[in-house]
């Protein structure tokens, strides 16, 4: 990385100095020692992703479910296992409850798992 000279503070000083993008506005905050006021870049969301309900009670597979409907993740493998309330509860959460707005679609892939894709943030 490019040492700052006294010409670049000045011209940042100034105002005519506008960096293009977060990157060298990270990089000029750092070498100016103002990286602890820099928040971090946020973490990529996934497109895929793999959420196992085995061992989760009905309660702990509802909030884990919402958490993965509301994080922005597009699709999903959700396993439920071949038998169970989970694999029984979990078509009617998705057709018939808060969670239905969150669901395009929602296809077995076996007897034991869905492929969910959730609709796009609206944030």
């Amino acid at each position: 990385m490019k040492k700052l000279t006294d010409s670049d503070i000045a011209a940042m000083a100034d105002g005519e100095f506008s960096p293009d993008n977060d990157a060298a506005r990270r990089m000029v905050r750092a070498e100016l020692k103002l990286s602890q006021r820099v928040p971090p870049a946020p973490t990529p969301i996934p497109k895929h992703t793999v959420l196992d309900l085995h061992q989760h009670t009905v309660q702990q597979a509802w909030v884990d479910i919402m958490n993965l409907a509301t994080s922005g993740v597009r699709r999903a493998t959700i396993i439920t296992g071949a038998s169970g309330v989970l694999h029984q509860l979990f078509p009617q959460w998705a057709s018939e409850s808060i969670l239905t707005p969150f669901i395009v679609s929602i296809s077995p892939i076996n007897n034991g798992s869905f492929s969910v894709t959730f609709r796009k943030n609206q944030s």
